[in-house]
Order: C-alpha cells, then sequence, then structure tokens
C-alpha cells in the first residue's frame, strides 16, 4: 500500500509538470496531455520495488568503529521518593508519546502560549516573560544569573545549603562580586538579617533559595521584596523544589526573577524548566551595558522568539 501511494504520488508530480510544460494548444496539447495520463496510470499500476534498492548504512559505507552490542530499553518501575526526580504523571506520559511538531509550527507557538500561561497560574504571576526553559532546573538557574548580573555587580546571596554555593559559583563565571550570607543547613534567614545584608553591602541582586533541596528548609520571603525595592535591588528566587509543591506568590511576594523545575512536585519528567521575570526584571536586561554572555540562554534572544509583545515578528532561535 505504501509502495503504491508513493507510485502514485510521483505519478501526480510527473503529470502535474508534464501539463505545465506544454506550450502547444489544441490537438497537440491535448495529445500531450493523454500521453503523460498513460505514464502515469502504467506508474501507478508498476509500483516501485523500494526493498531493490541498496539499503545504505554505516557497515557498508565502512565502519571505523563497530556498532555496539546494548541491551533493549526497558527501565525497571520505580518508586521514587527521593528530593527529585519523581514520578511523572500518566498523563505527562501519555503526552510524551504524541506526535512531534517543529519549533517553528503554527500548532507548537500556539501550545506554547496555553504553557506559559499555565506556568504564570503556577508561580501565581502576572509576568509576562514567563517560559519554559529549555533544560533542567540548572539551566533556568543559569539564564536568571546569566541575565541579571553583569560583571562588577555585587551579588549577595543566601547560603544555608547546597544551592546557594551553586550561585555563588554561577555568580563569579559571570563577573559578579559574590557576598554570602551564611546560615548553618536546614536553617533559615530572618527578616532583619536580610536587611542589615542589603543595607551593609548595598547589592544589585539578592538571591535567595525559596525551598532548599538539600534540606527541606522552606525560607520565608515577607516584607523581602519590598525591601529590595526600597534599596534598587533585584530579587532572585529559587523555586525549583517549591513550585506547586508549597505556596508560592511571586507577585505578591516582589520577587522579580524566579526559576524552577519540573521533575519534583510538578510530577514531569526533568528537562524542561520554568523561568519568569518581572518588568522591573526585563528593564534591566534590555538596558543592560554588556552582552549576555551565554548565548543559549540570552533572554533578549529569546524573547524575540518565544514573546508576543516584542513589536514585532518571532525571530529564530534554538
Amino acid at each position: 500500500m505504501l509502495l503504491r501511494r508513493f507510485s502514485r504520488k510521483a505519478a501526480c508530480r510527473m503529470f502535474s509538470s508534464s501539463a505545465s510544460h506544454g506550450t502547444q494548444t489544441g490537438l497537440d496539447g491535448n495529445r500531450s496531455m493523454s500521453a503523460a495520463a498513460a505514464q502515469a496510470a502504467q506508474m501507478a499500476s508498476k509500483p516501485v520495488d523500494i526493498s531493490a534498492q541498496p539499503v545504505l548504512t554505516m557497515k557498508n559505507l565502512g565502519e571505523d568503529v563497530p556498532i555496539p552490542s546494548v541491551k533493549s530499553f526497558n527501565p525497571p518501575i520505580r518508586l521514587l521518593c527521593g528530593p527529585g526526580p519523581g514520578n511523572a504523571h500518566p498523563r505527562v506520559y501519555s503526552a510524551m508519546s504524541l506526535p512531534q511538531v517543529g519549533h517553528l509550527d503554527p500548532y507548537f507557538l500556539e501550545m506554547m502560549e496555553d504553557i506559559k500561561s499555565l506556568l504564570r497560574y503556577s508561580f501565581q504571576t502576572n509576568n509576562s516573560f514567563t517560559i519554559p526553559v529549555s533544560g533542567t532546573g540548572s539551566a533556568a538557574m543559569e539564564a536568571c544569573v546569566a541575565n541579571m548580573i553583569e560583571p562588577g555587580d555585587v551579588f549577595l546571596i543566601g547560603c544555608n545549603g547546597y544551592f546557594g554555593n551553586r550561585l555563588v559559583d554561577m555568580g563569579k563565571r559571570y563577573g559578579a562580586v559574590p557576598v554570602t550570607m551564611e546560615r548553618p543547613w536546614g536553617q533559615v534567614f530572618t527578616y532583619e538579617e536580610i536587611k542589615e545584608a542589603v543595607e551593609k553591602h548595598k547589592p544589585k541582586v539578592l538571591a535567595l533559595v525559596h525551598a532548599e533541596t538539600s534540606t527541606g528548609a522552606c525560607q520565608p520571603f515577607d516584607g523581602v521584596g519590598e525591601l529590595c525595592r526600597k534599596h534598587g535591588v533585584l530579587l532572585i528566587a529559587d523555586c525549583v523544589t517549591s513550585i506547586s509543591g508549597v505556596p508560592l506568590y511571586l507577585d505578591k511576594w516582589g520577587i522579580d526573577a524566579a526559576y524552577a523545575g519540573t521533575q519534583k512536585a510538578l510530577s514531569c519528567p526533568p528537562g524542561v524548566a520554568p523561568l519568569s521575570f518581572s518588568d522591573r526584571a526585563m528593564d534591566k536586561l534590555m538596558n543592560r551595558k554588556t552582552v549576555v554572555a551565554n548565548w543559549y540562554l540570552d533572554m533578549r534572544m529569546i524573547a524575540s522568539y518565544i514573546g508576543t509583545n516584542t513589536g514585532g515578528a518571532r525571530s529564530y532561535h534554538h
């Protein structure tokens, strides 16, 4: 059946080509059309035997490295009870088996707008720039640091677990001047401690881990957003573990940049990372004095591809 369809399609193309190139009119034109039609019918009745054609493989072409012998992909069923990844919901597995579409397909762009709206709900924000980053939660973390930090910026970071230290490492790589607030693992910072550090170090950006994966400690944000606005500081929140797991309100708490992961309370596989920038964050991004030092995670470029309010057509990225 497939071979016959292939042959008919080829015949139709030939018929169309013959008809479009015919320049004679009247009887000659009709004869030309009849000949083409007869040829098309003959091709349709004799499908091409694709199996008779040589198949090109690395073995035929010549292998420098032999193909390895591996087991079939049949992962065991596990109950995942660690801090992440967790078990994905069966509906997620079902969705992953649906047909693939291209990243410039109109249907993809339509679906992307739905996902952005749902992420705004998950973050409890009206931020226009709320998107899924192509990568794990660490990619969205780096997106925050790379886009919000410029060389020489004082970067105040709350370190009370593993991921505060990762923010310090990333900040150094992007030219920040990291300053840390320290608490024993499992403890959180008081508002007074944060206020004292902001007034003392006068940072451009403050980063706090909302829910520290390594310990489960949940950092209160009461008053922190207002404090940051008073001192002209951008506030970043690590929400990888907290999103959909504990209450999270970006707008109410005055958080300017937040990132999360899908493999924990959202019950999805890793590989897509929610990210949200406030208007204050977007203003800093769009008025940077230096180019974002990460091409793939440059949110100015992503905004022109994934956004709808950039004033022009979507540009190509990824």
